[in-house]
């Protein structure tokens, strides 16, 4: 067979890496080249991500090979699958990262890879790669590394000590989903090297006796994927993991993937894909769970299904089913409450909470201040406004919800 290019390679990696949702930057600001070295991990802006302060940054995204020696039924790159493969070496890698970011084009590094020869093998050349655009070219732009579950713990703890960010997908929501379908992987191992990377967290930020700090290790913490409608789990069970996972090992994002169909696929698995309608609700409803206040259970309650409500937003799902609790008085609601007024976002609260220590907020003041007052009309009630009957109206919902379309035959 003749020899790729780098530009074969760079096509066929970079379209397998589009699976893998967890692309985000954290927008680190503990690198930077104003000290020397090339690179840099703040600044503005070939996958496009957002820090938490909204800036968009450029990242190249690959696997550094789609060879795997595993065969997950739902994975395009099994070893079973009939696709075109490609490997790059570390040394590629480098080449590439570096090129482009001369050329202006990234400020970063995604880094995944299907499993060569061994999990200690594949783990071994991402680490190298990460340690050579560190220590050899002096790379301060931003690094996530997609860890082995099944790589020794050293490699791993190396991994984090060259990325800004580990992650490793726990695949699907239910253990017994990922037996079935991915048979030589253990949800076991994966928990384990999520706790491994929390504790080198924790640990990297104790002082010795001498009040130095040990070396930073992963400084923008780590995440993970879940690939939804693959198995059945509902939305609620989805919601319920993703908790764990916040709580137990301290994630800084979990991410949805709907399941695509691919060629050749187990008869265990869908054939068609969800809408991505789905997607999107749970990622909304993972926002409720991380900055409002809500419970995975109380989300995944307000549709008897389990499933969240495709027509309207979790929140206002929610305020629907728990209409004895509204409407709330905004001169006098607790900021808890507050937060779970559809239409009320939390810069919204943080001003209402703010300005009614001056005096009462009327309704052109909500207006003034952000809140999307078309939706939180039924659940508040303010000196110039009361809902009335419209809290508890039977056709409350047909308001928000979407007007039917007509579906086309062709």
């Amino acid at each position: 067979m003749a020899q790729r290019t780098l530009d074969q390679k760079l096509a066929i990696l970079s379209d397998a890496a589009k699976y893998d949702a967890s692309c985000a930057s954290s927008g680190t600001t503990r690198r930077d080249s104003r000290s020397g070295g090339i690179g840099s991990a703040g600044g503005s802006g070939i996958c496009h991500a957002y820090t938490p302060d909204g800036r968009c940054i450029s990242l190249l995204k690959i696997l550094m090979t789609n060879f795997c020696i595993y065969d997950c039924a739902y994975c395009i790159n099994r070893v079973s699958s009939n696709v075109e493969r490609a490997r790059f070496s570390p040394e590629e890698v480098v080449k590439l990262t570096l090129e482009f970011y001369r050329r202006n084009m990234i400020e970063g590094l995604f880094l995944s890879s299907g499993i060569i020869r061994s999990p200690d093998q594949t783990m071994g050349d991402m680490v190298r790669i990460a340690r050579m655009l560190r220590i050899e070219h002096g790379f301060k732009g931003y690094i996530h590394l997609k860890t082995i579950p099944d790589a020794s713990p050293d490699l791993v703890a190396q991994a984090g000590l060259f990325a800004d960010r580990l992650s490793v997908n726990v695949e699907l929501p239910q253990d017994a989903s990922l037996r079935q379908l991915a048979p030589e992987k253990r949800p076991e191992t994966i928990r384990a090297v999520m706790a491994d990377v929390r504790l080198g967290r924790e640990a990297a930020k104790d002082r010795s006796h001498t009040g130095k700090r040990p070396p930073r290790f992963a400084p923008a913490g780590q995440s993970t994927q879940m690939i939804i409608g693959a198995d059945a789990a509902t939305d609620r069970d989805i919601l319920a993991t993703s908790a764990n996972l916040y709580s137990g090992y301290l994630l800084k994002r979990v991410y949805y993937s709907a399941f695509s169909p691919i060629p050749d696929s187990s008869a265990a698995l869908p054939l068609i894909k969800p809408p991505l309608m789905r997607e999107h609700r749970l990622y909304q409803a993972d926002w409720l769970m991380r900055f409002y206040g809500f419970d995975a259970d109380e989300i995944g309650a307000a549709h008897p299904s389990g499933n969240l409500d495709l027509a309207i937003d979790p929140k206002l799902a929610w305020a629907l089913a728990n209409r004895a609790q509204f409407p709330v008085d905004v001169a006098r609601a607790p900021r808890e409450m507050l937060l779970r007024v559809p239409g009320f976002g939390t810069k919204t609260v943080t001003r209402i909470l703010a300005a009614r220590r001056n005096g009462a907020l009327r309704y052109a003041d909500l207006l003034r201040i952000g809140a999307i007052m078309s939706k939180a009309q039924p659940f508040v009630t303010l000196p110039d406004w009361t809902p009335g009957a419209l809290t508890d109206s039977a056709d409350l919902r047909a308001r928000y919800a979407p007007p039917p379309e007509q579906l086309s035959l062709f």
